[in-house]
């Protein structure tokens, strides 16, 4: 089975799909995490990348929205710590 590659929004890096956390964004807007169909963005599950993604708002750019929800980040540093 051919593996699916995809690319870190903050730092570049390629990998496994299943490596990466998975932002969607879904046709009524709503923003979910590793589920739901719709525009889709990845992240590397590491401080460095988090904290540019954050502060460079590189997940809104990639997922066309204006601002994400500090509540989003939030869950994602509490995923982050464990």
């Amino acid at each position: 089975m051919k593996l699916n590659y995809r690319r870190c929004i903050s730092c570049g890096r390629i990998g496994s799909k299943l490596e990466f956390w998975r932002i969607v964004r879904d046709r009524s807007g709503q923003l979910q995490l590793d589920q739901g169909m719709g525009r889709s963005a990845y992240i590397c599950p590491q401080a460095d990348c988090l904290q540019q993604a954050q502060k460079k708002n590189r997940l809104g750019r990639s997922l066309r929205v204006k601002a994400i929800p500090e509540e989003l980040y939030q869950t994602l540093w509490q995923r982050l710590s464990t």
